[in-house]
């Protein structure tokens, strides 16, 4: 399995979703990327067993299609020292070990079984469908995530309550931002996580356009241009 990349397109997309990673993790592959490459297109996929996120990066060339995992820190820490400029992987599938070949040299790494990777969570034929401008999305979550709490007594508090509004509150301050420009095929709510919530309100200033909000009564699913993200609600 082979493919070319451009060196800063890769990096920027892997630093945006290594924010996900805890900095201890029960299974050793959520310490790692998953690199899956389809059709032309190379999908990193990390997750905290809470929280998944995807983000699509366009190769330059590739073979054949394949998948496979690879420390995220250790590979992040390769790509800092890394100008921009193509980037060749070539990943051994029987043996896993990936070379990154550049101008200057090369990186030798060793990638893990991409099936121990946990998959994402499933939302059930019973979603619900909301989109939202990425801006008046943004303006929400930033006006909200600060009145959040840490309340393990009290999980509902410790997120952000949708319901065309955005309401958050720790029990002393309460936010309530509400938004005529949403649309959804139906009335519903849910309560979305600190850490996610965090996610979006890092990746949201890049984007423009509609943001897709599916969701049931555990999970949601964000869809943006370049990410896509499924995370367990708060009940």
């Amino acid at each position: 399995m082979k493919f070319i990349v451009s060196s800063t397109a890769l990096s920027s997309h892997l630093q945006a979703i290594s924010r996900v990673i805890n900095s201890k993790n029960a299974l050793p592959i959520l310490d790692c990327f998953l690199f899956e490459l389809q059709d032309g297109t190379l999908s990193v996929t990390v997750s905290d067993s809470e929280t998944t996120m995807v983000t699509t990066v366009e190769v330059n060339e590739s073979d054949t299609d394949g998948r496979f995992a690879v420390t995220a820190k250790t590979l992040l820490d390769a790509l800092k020292e890394i100008p921009e400029q193509p980037l060749t992987f070539d990943i051994n599938t029987d043996s896993l070990e990936i070379t990154v070949q550049y101008q200057n040299g090369k990186y030798s790494l060793m990638g893990q079984n991409a099936d121990e990777f946990p998959q994402s969570a499933m939302l059930g034929d019973n979603a619900v469908r909301v989109e939202m401008d990425a801006q008046v999305l943004l303006g929400g979550i930033n006006r909200a995530v600060f009145a959040t709490a840490d309340d393990e007594l009290r999980p509902v508090m410790n997120g952000i309550y949708f319901d065309i509004t955005m309401v958050a509150s720790d029990g002393h301050k309460l936010v309530r931002c509400k938004t005529l420009a949403a649309k959804g095929n139906e009335r519903a709510a849910f309560i979305l996580p600190k850490k996610p919530a965090n996610l979006m309100k890092n990746l949201l200033p890049k984007e423009q356009g509609m943001v897709t909000i599916e969701f049931d009564e555990r999970n949601a699913v964000v869809t943006l241009e370049n990410y896509r993200m499924v995370c367990r609600l708060i009940e």
